[in-house]
């Protein structure tokens, strides 16, 4: 098993880690911070970029949120970038840190980093007749239910 490392990376960074890596997500447009799990040569084997709450009703001072987590499939790498970013979350002063995974999804590698399932959507689309966003298609996001995993850091 690789051993990881954890490092800063610029959300650049982590955004190519994110279009190379992930199986259902593009990159985001901005984040609070990003981080990476390289192995002893040196290699990023994964990211991850926190950001706001996607959520218009989540305190976004309060609770951070998960928004990109990629990795090539190194062995416990999600857990560790999961533990790494509740770490870091917790000494900026957030009282939570969340994520949303989709519901076909096991969360594994959250219940091993001691997350908590906590709640269910019922999925479908972010598209509003009235509100459109710039170069986003409709529904270019999955759609299907999506389920809210979270870590009480204090």
């Amino acid at each position: 098993m690789a051993r990881l490392h954890i490092r800063p990376l610029t959300l650049r960074e982590a955004n190519e880690a994110v279009e190379t890596l992930h199986r259902h997500h593009d990159k985001v447009r901005g984040c609070r911070f990003c981080i990476g799990a390289f192995d002893e040569m040196r290699v990023l084997r994964g990211a991850c970029i926190v950001g706001r709450p996607v959520g218009r009703n989540t305190h976004q001072y309060d609770i951070a949120e998960v928004v990109r987590l990629a990795t090539d499939g190194t062995k416990n790498c999600c857990s560790f970038l999961l533990g790494a970013a509740a770490r870091v979350c917790r000494e900026m002063g957030f009282s939570r840190v969340q994520t949303f995974i989709l519901a076909s999804e096991t969360g594994v590698s959250l219940k091993a980093a001691g997350w908590i399932n906590e709640a269910h959507t019922k999925g479908g689309t972010w598209q509003r007749k009235q509100v459109s966003l710039p170069g986003v298609a409709a529904d270019s996001f999955p759609t299907e239910p999506k389920v809210r995993y979270a870590k009480v850091l204090r």
